[in-house]
């Protein structure tokens, strides 16, 4: 397997698609057909279905599948696709069977949520999803600040299918030092924690970051990941300046309002509808303050 391809196309912006509902609580799929759309006029080469600003565990297993085909269809080789899976072994296996199936080039492996993980354990764990589809591109999502390097080493070693790392740990010295330990140059390294962090990941080893962001406003994210690129990082931290109040409303109160404030957003463009699922909730306060700081971006 030549996961070369694969590996270029990580460095990128990483979008993080919503999934819009209708008013019966339901996937609106024409709404979430146009974002998807939007995002690739948009210039954005990187979808991932079912990640978590996509509401993953909020949807059903039905539903990630729908994700799944929808995105797939409706980007028809003009992005690589990047499916989120996770939960159990076999309910995660299952899922990128069907994402290999359906024609998704990678699966990206949500951080295990079991209460009791061992190192060794979250190897396994992601060992046994690997080895189910060696076809398949696989990225880590790492958000476990002492999880050692060497974990993920004696993963790829095992897989070689496993080239990528989204890495959501908020602290740029300790991701640069695990970057280094694992292999700088054998994984891409993609800032997980999106446009607040990028500058300081890119800094440290990173070449791509996810984005949530970007459904608001692709250009906004890709004018970031040029300056990056360029390491003007001047003009990366200009970016970083104008979209800063976002992206800590979404932060606020240990992420509550991760989704909330995207979603919000688009309500305010006229793009879908605001509505999300239990445990996350519609933004009770704030709404004319990311309405103002939408209307400043170039959307």
């Amino acid at each position: 397997m030549d996961t070369s391809p694969l590996k270029t196309a990580l460095a990128d912006v990483v979008a993080i698609p919503v999934t819009p509902f209708a008013a019966d609580g339901n996937i609106d799929t024409t709404a979430h057909r146009a974002l998807l759309r939007r995002l690739l006029d948009g210039g954005v080469r990187v979808l991932t279905p079912n990640g978590n600003t996509g509401e993953f565990y909020a949807l059903t297993p039905e539903e990630r599948r729908t994700v799944t085909e929808l995105t797939i269809d409706e980007a028809d080789g003009r992005a690589t696709i990047l499916v989120g899976v996770g939960h159990d072994i076999p309910t995660a296996v299952a899922a990128a069977r069907h994402a290999r199936d359906a024609g998704a080039a990678m699966v990206m492996v949500h951080q295990p949520v079991h209460p009791y993980i061992s190192q060794d354990g979250w190897t396994d764990y992601h060992r046994a999803i690997a080895e189910a589809v060696p076809e398949l591109g696989v990225v880590t999502y790492i958000r476990n600040p002492l999880l050692a390097a060497d974990r993920l080493t004696a993963l790829a070693d095992s897989c070689p299918n496993v080239i990528g790392v989204k890495y959501a740990v908020p602290d740029a010295a300790r991701f640069g030092a695990f970057a280094r330990d694992a292999g700088l140059e054998r994984f891409v390294w993609i800032a997980g924690l999106a446009e607040l962090y990028a500058p300081s990941y890119f800094a440290t080893g990173a070449t791509g970051f996810t984005s949530g962001l970007v459904n608001v406003a692709p250009a906004v994210s890709l004018g970031m990941l040029e300056a990056l690129r360029a390491g003007d990082y001047a003009a990366a931290m200009k970016v970083w300046e104008q979209i800063r109040r976002f992206e800590e409303l979404r932060a606020d109160r240990q992420f509550a309002d991760n989704v909330t404030v995207v979603k919000e957003a688009l309500a305010s463009l006229g793009l879908c509808r605001r509505d999300v699922r239990a445990p996350s909730r519609v933004l009770p306060e704030a709404r004319a303050e990311v309405a103002d700081q939408v209307a400043g971006w170039s959307i």
